[in-house]
């Protein structure tokens, strides 16, 4: 049996002719960047997380470099993140010319919790960036009263964390701004490239809309030195065919999580645990294992594809090793031992049987 790492087949065949027939309204519309399909989108993603404003950028990386931006993260400045996170949330500190600053995450949950926040603020330090990784929300609460006590901004990285909730509220909605990336293979994915940020300041919200678009206040009247990073209407257009179903999407994700969660009883693999008062939406699910490489080789051998995520990480990377920064040994630990198990809305009982199977018999 072959069984992929990630299929839309199922999910694309559900919505094949509601998605060719927006395709069609689009075409015939003759207006493709910033019509009534952004603009639409940008109204049902901000009401799905009861946020104010919702404003569509070109990828999930221009959402947290133009929000920082909005706030007026620049040179000088320094911003806490998790050690264990895509390259991208380090990126868009540093294009700001902040410098990004690694924690430790929790060794449960692997996200960003109250662990490190302290030694790593300075007085440089301007925000904070919890990651909401592999779909599962970050220790909101630590991280609120820490930002709270130092003044700093909070922006949330929600790109793996589509329609997931902590204590009651969607992730994205607790920070000044939350930040998402509509990457395909995302819970909610577009059919190419596409990002959001949602805020209740109505005020940031504008200044990132003008810092996507030229940095335009109006058209051909530049108020900021801005980029060009929009949303465009296509992909607005099957994102909001994709957005009346997510919550069903991330339902079966977690009932596939549960099946891998009771019944695999390998010793040598680490099952991911939830914290308390949260629902994972497992967009990624994540065990550990020392002898990861070996691991993954033997289900690749038997048909199984999995993916490795961040096997270096970020302050090991070439790009930013003139940091010079300390060693972060759980950091190193997941991103030595990570492996990502077959996730996606579509995967069968009989394959979630058959990867189970050959785990336990690892």
């Amino acid at each position: 049996m072959n069984v992929p790492f990630v299929s839309f087949e199922k999910m694309h065949g559900e919505i094949r002719e509601e998605m060719y027939k927006k395709f069609q309204e689009v075409y015939e519309r003759n207006w493709f960047i910033q019509g009534d399909e952004s603009e639409l989108f940008e109204k049902e993603f901000a009401e799905y997380h009861g946020a104010a404003e919702c404003v569509g950028v070109g990828n999930g990386l221009d959402a947290l470099f133009l929000s920082l931006k909005a706030l007026g993260i620049g040179e000088g400045d320094e911003v806490i993140i998790p050690g264990n996170t895509f390259i991208a949330t380090a990126l868009a500190v540093t294009y700001t010319g902040a410098v990004p600053v690694f924690v430790e995450p929790d060794m449960v949950t692997y996200n960003m919790g109250g662990h490190g926040l302290e030694e790593a603020y300075t007085e440089k330090t301007k925000a904070v960036i919890p990651v909401h990784l592999y779909g599962q929300p970050a220790d909101m609460d630590a991280v609120l009263e820490f930002a709270a006590r130092h003044q700093l901004y909070v922006l949330e990285d929600c790109a793996q964390a589509h329609g997931a909730v902590y204590k009651g509220k969607r992730t994205g909605t607790f920070g000044d701004i939350g930040c998402f990336s509509f990457y395909p293979g995302k819970n909610l994915g577009a059919l190419g490239d596409g990002g959001a940020v949602i805020t209740d300041d109505l005020e940031i919200a504008r200044k990132v809309r003008a810092l996507g678009n030229y940095g335009f206040r109006k058209k051909y009247e530049c108020q900021y030195l801005g980029n060009n990073s929009r949303l465009d209407e296509l992909q607005a257009a099957f994102l909001r065919i994709k957005l009346k179903h997510l919550d069903r999407y991330n339902a079966y994700r977690n009932k596939v999580a549960g099946r891998y969660l009771r019944e695999i009883v390998n010793p040598k693999i680490i099952l991911p645990q939830i914290g308390p008062d949260r629902t994972h939406v497992w967009h990624i699910f994540a065990v550990l294992c020392e002898e990861r490489d070996r691991l993954q080789t033997y289900l690749a051998d038997h048909g199984v594809m999995t993916v490795c995520h961040y096997p270096i990480p970020i302050y090991e990377q070439e790009a930013y090793r003139s940091l010079a920064l300390t060693e972060l040994p759980f950091t190193k630990q997941i991103s030595s031992q990570e492996l990502s198990l077959p996730m996606y809305y579509g995967i069968t009982e009989e394959e979630v049987g058959y990867v189970v199977r050959l785990l336990n018999e690892f």
